[in-house]
C-alpha cells in the first residue's frame, strides 16, 4: 500500500480552493470526464473529484498546466478512487 502512495503522489501537484462556496480552482487535473450544471467530474492526480451543486459553470480548463476553474454553488466535494483498468471480468474478478 506505501508504494502505490508514493507512485500516486508523484503525479503533478494537486490543490484545491475554494472561495465562499461560490469558486472553486484545482490543480492536478488530468481529464474531465463529464459535467453539467449538478456535477462536474474530474480525474486528478489523487482520483476522481465530483463536485456537487447548482450553476456550476466551467470558467478555465487548462489541461496542459492541469488547471480548473469553477463558478456556482458547491455544495459536496466527493473523492473516489480511480476505476481499474481493464474489462468487466477483471473488475469483478481482479
Amino acid at each position: 500500500m506505501a508504494y502505490e502512495e508514493k507512485t500516486r503522489s508523484a503525479g503533478k501537484p494537486h490543490h484545491v480552493i475554494m472561495e465562499e462556496r461560490s469558486k472553486l480552482s484545482v490543480t492536478g487535473v488530468e481529464d474531465v470526464p463529464s459535467f453539467d450544471e449538478d456535477q462536474i467530474v474530474m480525474r486528478t492526480a489523487q482520483g476522481s473529484l465530483i463536485v456537487r451543486g447548482s450553476n456550476l459553470h466551467i470558467g478555465k480548463l487548462t489541461l496542459d498546466s492541469g488547471e480548473v476553474a469553477i463558478d456556482g454553488l458547491v455544495n459536496e466535494l466527493c473523492y473516489e478512487e480511480n476505476a481499474p483498468s481493464g474489462g468487466f471480468w477483471s473488475r469483478l474478478f481482479g
